[in-house]
């Protein structure tokens, strides 16, 4: 029966994967307002999760204020308003000091922190989605079939994220033998992660074919979204572990919840979006510091 049920998960597991996966590569394909209205989903949803889990450690942020901050950070990004980011971050750290100051509900220092924290996390974090997808975009449009620098760059995060998914869950299932992060994450294995973040690295280097990036950034661009992945898994668990909760829902059969299949992605996709447009699509912020640092030495001397 045991072994029946193990089965059954693993076909779960599985058959949402790949729908999930679908649903997602579709969006992203469309892009614009297909992909807005997929990342609203995702955030009302992790942001819901975010607060059932801390409510089981007693904590009580604001559902509102982040769900609020989310949709506006996410509104704000599809219509390249980045100006406005700042102030909704503002907003945002003022309302969650102003909710808890008038419901008077106790942790009062630890409400604020994170509903301000769930703004971020479960908001601004995500819609770098949207911003590596508007990477070589000019305008805002109702769809992007035309393919785009952007377009091949989330592929390439995509993959290299469920990659790292795959590779680390059955590498660990069969050499896993020491474990990564056994306080936040027993079954976590180093074996897993090696095995994990070796297949992303390699499934990279193929972005060589459909990207601009070298094969070096290729490369350097798996492994810093292998390593920001199962940093974002860990942290997730992290804040389960402490909250004594084993899935964050269970909307996802097989997977858990929203942010139990994201959570990777999450820290993955902003640490993408700075890598390429700092170090490549035609701008590499250490060449132009190396080059800054020749003129004022010039400039001295």
């Amino acid at each position: 029966m045991e072994e029946e049920n193990v089965k059954k998960n693993k076909a779960l597991r599985v058959i949402t994967g790949v729908v999930v996966s679908v649903i997602a590569l579709c969006a992203i394909i469309l892009g614009s307002i297909p992909l807005y209205l997929l990342l609203l989903v995702i955030v009302f949803l992790c942001s819901r999760e975010f607060v059932q889990v801390l409510k089981h450690k007693g904590f009580h942020p604001s559902l509102h204020i982040i769900v609020f901050s989310a949709f506006v950070f996410t509104t704000l990004t599809f219509f390249h308003r980045f100006d406005l980011v700042p102030s909704m971050l503002t907003l945002t750290i003022l309302a969650s000091f102003l909710i808890v100051l008038f419901r008077g509900r106790q942790p009062y220092i630890v409400n604020v922190a994170t509903t301000t924290l769930g703004a971020l996390y479960c908001g601004w974090l995500p819609c770098h989605l949207l911003l590596i997808r508007q990477i070589g975009m000019n305008r805002v449009s109702a769809f992007q079939f035309s393919p785009s620098e952007g377009l091949f760059l989330l592929i390439f995060v995509f993959i290299a994220v469920a990659l790292t998914d795959i590779g680390a869950y059955y590498f660990g299932v069969k050499f896993g033998k020491h474990k990564l992060a056994e306080v936040v994450s027993p079954k976590k294995t180093i074996e897993g992660a090696v095995g994990g973040g070796l297949c992303a690295i390699l499934i990279s280097a193929l972005a060589i074919f459909y990207t601009n990036l070298t094969v070096v950034q290729a490369l350097f661009g798996g492994l810093i979204i292998t390593l920001s992945a199962q940093l974002g898994d860990l942290s997730e668990s992290l804040i389960k572990r402490d909250a004594g909760v084993k899935d964050s829902s269970d909307i996802l059969p097989g997977h858990g919840g929203m942010l139990d299949r994201f959570d990777g992605y999450i820290f993955a996709i902003p640490i993408a979006y700075y890598y390429f447009i700092n170090f490549c699509c035609n701008h590499n912020i250490l060449i132009e510091f190396i080059e800054y640092l020749k003129g004022a030495v010039n400039a001295y001397f």
